[in-house]
């Protein structure tokens, strides 16, 4: 009887992610049409740097009409205030012309025993919480300023897994600061925050920070403070980077806590 309660919860679990994220899509298809292939008026009055991002992400032009891209990842994780790094999956929904997220993850806790993660931002408001086998709650955290402000800094974090959302007109503008980089900014419902991009030769974003030091001792890492992007690959005419490394970051160190690859990616229309 245990085992089927167990069940239970587990597929309910899993349902109420599936229902995240059908509501992450949901909005996106509401949401204004994406941008256009008229790609030059767009880039004018850009940064260098950003300019020459968005030709190399962008090669055959603006596509038209990317609302929301799903992702599914695999790598190893390292749990708030551990040390060890455990083979984790991970899958996540995120809109193009607002800055919804719907993320889980799966990531062993002891023995046998798994945790899933469930993370949502969705108008403005966070809601992430941990649960063992799948159905046991274990940590509850719900927005509040702080947490909306990291969310809407981890919708902007994972951004370039979705090139066309960082296009001006919409939620982000940029700021010039010299040749490889550029400061990113984000704002939607009532609140705002900003990443520092680095751009290699190419014109690929090879890494985000934020310019404030990470609070190292919460229950969760948030949006972490900064990532690391690479081997760039040609999706559906984009170019998205396939590896990753996010970190916690503080007096100048970085922590890492959740690195590997991209397994699939599709855009959503």
């Amino acid at each position: 009887m245990a085992a089927g309660y167990l069940g239970y919860l587990n597929y309910e679990t899993r349902s109420k992610i599936r229902a995240f994220e059908q509501q992450v899509i949901a909005s996106a298809s509401e949401s204004k049409p994406g941008k256009t292939n008229e790609q030059t008026p767009l880039l004018t009055g850009l940064p260098e740097p950003v300019r020459a991002y968005f030709h190399y992400v962008l090669p055959n032009g603006i596509p038209e009409g990317f609302k929301w891209v799903e992702v599914e990842q695999e790598g190893d994780f390292r749990r708030p205030h551990t040390g060890d790094f455990n083979p984790t999956t991970a899958r996540q929904v995120l809109a193009t012309t607002l800055p919804n997220i719907a993320f889980s993850a799966d990531t062993p806790v002891f023995g046998a025993a798994w945790a899933t993660v469930n993370d949502t931002y969705i108008n403005g408001h966070m809601d992430m919480q941990a649960k063992l086998l799948t159905a046991i709650p274990i940590m509850r955290e719900t927005g509040n300023d702080t947490l909306n402000r990291i969310s809407l800094r981890r919708w902007l974090l994972e951004s370039s897994l979705n090139p066309v959302a960082l296009l001006p007109g919409g939620i982000v503008a940029w700021e010039p600061i010299d040749d490889y980089h550029a400061r990113a900014w984000a704002r939607a419902e009532g609140y705002e925050t900003s990443l520092v991009a680095t751009f290699d030769d190419s014109g690929a974003l090879v890494s985000f920070h934020a310019e404030e030091d990470g609070d190292l001792t919460t229950p969760y890492h948030g949006s972490g403070e900064h990532v690391t992007r690479g081997d760039y690959s040609l999706i559906d005419g984009v170019r998205v980077p396939m590896t990753f490394e996010i970190s916690r970051m503080a007096q100048g160190k970085r922590y890492p806590f959740w690195r590997g690859r991209i397994t699939s990616i599709a855009f959503g229309k």
